[in-house]
């Protein structure tokens, strides 16, 4: 069971970038999947979710820029980002529950993480 993200990079103010995470050993139908971010010496705090039923939950720091997917066949998540700006500059994990378990958004609840992929946005 394991989680690999990608996809992250550097990019300017206004730019874009579309974040994946593919799974081996641990399907994504009927489970939470989130994404999660953590600036340099900050804690990890949620970015996004999509439930077992693929309702999305956005922060609202992140909504209307941010829109998370997920592809329950091939067990790929997605975060596209729209509109960065350098406060959004962090390391992003992908993380998932057990099977049939709501989102929250403690970190604790998530028993599957990927090692993150850092965004970098620069003005």
């Amino acid at each position: 069971e394991q989680l690999v993200e990608s996809g992250g990079g550097s990019v300017q103010v206004g730019g874009s970038l579309k974040l994946s995470c593919e799974a081996s050993g641990l399907g994504y139908s009927g489970r939470c999947m989130a994404w999660f971010r953590q600036a340099a010496g900050k804690e990890r705090d949620l970015v996004a979710s999509v439930s077992p039923e693929g309702t999305a939950y956005y922060v609202d720091s992140v909504k209307g820029r941010f829109t998370i997917s997920k592809d329950n066949i091939n067990n790929v998540l997605y975060l596209q980002m729209d509109d960065l700006k350098p406060e959004h500059t962090a390391t992003s994990y992908c993380a998932g529950r057990r099977f049939n378990e709501d989102c929250g958004l403690d970190v604790r609840w998530y028993r599957y993480w990927g090692p993150g992929t850092q965004v970098t946005v620069s003005s």
